[in-house]
């Protein structure tokens, strides 16, 4: 049987985004306010768009309308309505769409590749009149980021070849190849380290990487446009100093004296587009001038070479949406599975599956919410501060418990398991706010106490202490904690060792405890399997996923935040076994790009990916199946923190300009 019911998770920072694509003029006229042309409607997250028309007013683009990353084009007028393009039915990632000649090009993932640890990416060409669809990159290969040269005759992408993934996510090790659109198995290799290539003209192509100077630059390579070989070696373009990167040139003509590309400067926070000249070999400020205290991401040229594309925040008033929603439909593979992503952290479902509770947006808003399970209706539980992770007690409708203290810390930190009290009847009214009263259950001097997890029958909490000076599991009275001295409360410990044991989840039929590990190899805290234990400490074993025990494959897995579904027969986890979807350096933060959520049975058989895109997807929870009248359409989205939240995100943090 399918695995059942409906799943609510949280992705790293896309709920605000806000994106849509504009262009401006080239060079920017005397009036800046003129300069800048919106090229989308407003709808959803919308970005990595190219013109499709020769006056640049057409776009193609990629949009998260519909609950997943799809193609679409604005056609320009009053109205700017997105029409979707004729892509990979089923697909739950697109990327990169480029027209030419009547013809599509773009990035789908819809192609499960033979082993665990390779990208899904690959490279796709649809005929838009037929909307016939054939795969552009070779059987087994790897590619991303393509570009198409103005005449449609020659592609280059970033590619990975048919190398397995080398577990890379920030700094990507694809080399750049190119090949003819009418004979793409014929492909050479034209740069050996590099990505984010662009045609400028027909026989020169840009691309970015990090230089050895730690810069990300610019480079080009010739090649002959009758062999594709490169007619001489790399060059760098940008100067040490500033990171720019995702280049974007002119494919008519001989390509003309402007590149253009995003950087990051000292002394300035945001990632800003400017065009590079290629004869005086400077720089000039473009959407700084435009708006300054905004990012702008990923520029593209329109076939003349008069307008450069960009996306960025679509600024609070914009026409389109301008809120985040507390809840947000995801298209699912399984249709017996409902998918919602979260405006928030670590949610969990109450008893009767009517509200969930969560921590605030990745940490930004402090304390508990408790949220209807159908988006209607939002309840502060608590505001107090530094509270991570959620867990409903299944047996009482007004018992949540969670973690006090830093998240991520070192076993001596002082984190504590807390029970919050309130009374559940108060979700009926039309308050904004339940009184709460917190109730710690672990000794401060125990170290770092985190990530609680309720037996069903309610009397019992197992957590990850670092009491012993390693992470481990301990069982915990859920009414009395560890207060023994007052004959009330118990403790004991599940597991023992000098690994890392976390993240533990109770069974709802409360035969197991699952959790994440490194036990298997214990001097490296960046690998994680899934253990199953019972409660009384007996029949640990280890649930094999990527491949059999002692495989290469079982060694490189990383898994956390585990979780039952309703029936105990499945596993819901998040897990590295895709890779990554498209260069990180050309979208905001995400700390964990390769996080993408799957099932699978208590066995490891039977695996499932559910989500696949260029984001971190995690901290999931997994409740009932919802009425089958309750569809995707009917999900009432109401606002939540407001405009102010929208255009929130944080570029890379791992980008520095401390070279």
């Amino acid at each position: 049987m399918e695995p059942t019911g409906t799943i609510v998770f949280a992705t790293v920072g896309v709920t605000n985004f806000g994106f849509d694509v504009f262009s401006a003029a080239v060079p920017l006229p005397p009036m800046e306010e003129d300069a800048e042309r919106r090229h989308t409607d407003g709808v959803s997250v919308n970005f990595n768009a190219q013109f499709v028309d020769d006056g640049g007013e057409e776009v193609a683009f990629v949009s998260e309308r519909g609950g997943a990353a799809g193609l679409f084009r604005c056609r320009p007028g009053p109205e700017q309505r997105a029409e979707p393009l004729p892509t990979v039915e089923g697909s739950l990632f697109h990327d990169r769409p480029t027209v030419r000649g009547g013809r599509l090009y773009f990035v789908s993932a819809h192609e499960q590749p033979p082993a665990p640890f390779r990208s899904w990416a690959a490279v796709y060409a649809t005929e838009i009149g037929s909307k016939e669809t054939v795969r552009v990159s070779p059987p087994g290969v790897v590619d991303m980021s393509p570009a198409v040269s103005d005449s449609g005759e020659l592609v280059a992408v970033a590619s990975y070849g048919d190398r397995p993934w080398a577990f890379d996510f920030r700094v990507l090790e694809t080399e750049v190849a190119v090949f003819r659109a009418a004979d793409p198995a014929r492909r050479v290799v034209v740069v050996g380290r590099g990505g984010w290539p662009t045609w400028h003209g027909e026989g020169t192509v840009f691309f970015h990487r990090v230089a050895d100077d730690g810069w990300w630059s610019v480079f080009r390579v010739d090649v002959s446009p009758e062999t594709l070989e490169p007619t001489g070696g790399e060059r760098r373009v940008t100067p040490p100093g500033l990171h720019c990167f995702t280049p974007a040139a002119v494919g008519r003509g001989g390509g003309g004296r402007w590149i253009a590309g995003a950087t990051r400067r000292k002394g300035r926070a945001q990632r800003h587009v400017e065009l590079f000249d290629l004869e005086t070999e400077s720089f000039s400020p473009l959407t700084e001038r435009l708006n300054p205290e905004l990012h702008h991401y990923n520029p593209f040229f329109s076939p003349s070479g008069d307008r450069v594309g960009y996306h960025r925040f679509r600024g609070a008033g914009a026409r389109g949406d301008s809120v985040v929603p507390y809840l947000q439909p995801v298209r699912s593979p399984v249709s017996s599975l409902r998918m919602l992503r979260v405006y928030g952290t670590f949610p969990s479902f109450s008893p009767d599956a009517a509200h969930l509770a969560m921590n605030g947006d990745f940490f930004k808003t402090p304390g508990v919410t408790i949220l209807r399970s159908d988006g209607a209706k939002r309840w502060v539980l608590t505001r107090e501060p530094n509270l991570f992770y959620t867990s409903w007690s299944p047996a009482e409708s007004g018992v949540i418990f969670t973690s006090m203290g830093p998240i991520f810390e070192t076993t001596k930190a002082t984190v504590r398991i807390a029970r919050l009290e309130f009374d559940a009847g108060e979700l009926t009214t039309g308050r904004d706010e339940v009184a709460a009263t917190l109730k710690v259950l672990t000794r401060p001097e125990a170290g770092n106490d985190a990530f609680p997890a309720v037996s069903p029958c309610g009397k019992w909490v197992v957590f990850r202490s670092g009491r012993s000076g390693h992470k481990n599991l301990y069982i915990v009275d859920a009414a009395h904690g560890e207060d023994v001295g007052a004959g009330e409360g118990t403790i004991r410990r599940l597991t023992d060792g000098e690994w890392i044991d976390t993240m533990p989840s109770w069974s709802p039929d409360g035969s197991l405890i699952a959790f994440s590990s490194n036990r298997h190899d214990p001097t490296n805290a960046a690998v994680f399997s899934i253990y199953l234990v019972r409660p009384d400490g007996s029949g640990l074993r280890r649930v094999h996923v990527a491949g059999p025990a002692g495989s290469a494959a079982a060694d490189r897995e990383r898994i956390n935040h585990v979780c039952f579904s309703p029936d105990s027969r499945w596993l819901l986890f998040t897990a590295n076994f895709g890779g990554v979807m498209a260069e990180p350096i050309s979208a905001p933060n995400q700390f964990q790009p390769y996080g993408d959520l799957y099932v699978c049975r208590l066995d490891g058989s039977g695996l499932v990916r559910l989500t696949c895109n260029a984001y971190e997807n995690g901290t999931p929870a997994w409740g009932p199946a919802s009425s089958p009248a309750a569809g995707l359409e009917s999900l009432s989205l109401v606002p939540g923190a407001g405009d102010e939240s929208l255009g929130e995100f944080d570029e890379p943090l791992w980008l520095t300009c401390d070279v």
